[in-house]
């Protein structure tokens, strides 16, 4: 399933973030061997610093396995200033409607090959659905994106084949980079949807993908009834309280009051009720 984290909403989401930052570092640091920035195991670079649109899959484990940023043309971006010598002398593609997709990586070792849900394959489809979509919803009527022509052959393969280049393909370190145009219709995306067997509604609210996320983050040792003993009276009243909440201040209203009594809890127990889905969800 699909979230896209941008300048409003990044807040909530800086634990994604992370985890897809360090899937970048593992792709194309690790696997492709590109002349990235890489620092503590994650890749970032100036880019990330103007609030992109990032598209990010997310499993039924809550893991991150797939993610594209989406940046405006209007200002700084990668054709125009890392790989400009693509475009032979041209100016670069400046345009409201006219967006660029790059860093799209997919995680090959949580996902498998072949076809259907949680393969390369589907995942790949599924960042280019909601690509499309959102750019569609925002005013966007066409993407240029920096690929290699490994990646130009998968698109040709799915049903996503660029309808132009810009410039002409040139080396850049150890891959050969080429500026693709993709338009950003109904009829791309019907095309991506046949192909891949993908017929619902890609996205994730905010907080089903908080709640997804979350959840699945807590270790086995971590959750209150870890060692399978019954819950005490006043553990279960704790949680009670918390699937009870429905505001931000109904549910710092039980974290403090875990905290008053955290004398009565483990260490374990304490973790897990604060580590709650709905507890983290409002936490920011």
């Amino acid at each position: 399933m699909i979230i896209v984290i941008d300048g409003i909403n990044q807040h909530k989401f800086k634990d994604v973030l992370d985890e897809m930052y360090q899937l970048r570092a593992r792709v194309f640091g690790d696997r492709l061997g590109w002349d990235v920035n890489i620092e503590n195991g994650r890749e970032r670079d100036q880019f990330d610093d103007l609030h992109p649109a990032h598209v990010v899959s997310i499993n039924d484990d809550g893991d991150v396995v797939g993610c594209m940023r989406l940046l405006q043309t209007t200002g700084p971006h990668m054709l125009s200033d890392v790989f400009h010598s693509i475009l032979d002398g041209e100016p670069p593609i400046r345009s409201a409607q006219v967006w660029e997709a790059t860093r799209f990586c997919v995680d090959t070792k949580k996902l498998s090959h072949g076809r259907g849900k949680n393969t390369v394959s589907y995942v790949t489809s599924e960042v280019m659905i909601g690509s499309f979509e959102y750019a569609m919803a925002a005013g966007v009527l066409d993407s240029v994106a920096v690929i290699d022509p490994v990646m130009n052959r998968v698109l040709q393969r799915s049903g996503n084949a660029p309808y132009d280049y810009v410039g002409t393909a040139k080396p850049m370190g150890k891959v050969v980079a080429m500026a693709a145009l993709m338009d950003c219709s109904e009829e791309r995306i019907s095309g991506i949807r046949d192909y891949a067997g993908i017929k619902h509604d890609v996205f994730l609210s905010d907080e089903a993908a908080l709640d997804l996320f979350a959840g699945t983050k807590i270790k086995p040792k971590q959750a209150a009834n870890f060692d399978r003993k019954p819950l005490t009276q006043l553990e279960k009243y704790s949680v009670e309280q918390m699937k009870a909440a429905t505001t931000k201040a109904e549910v710092k209203s039980v974290l403090q009051l875990i905290e008053t009594l955290s004398a009565s809890f483990t260490p374990e127990q304490k973790i897990a009720l604060l580590n709650t889905p709905r507890a983290l969800a409002y936490e920011a």
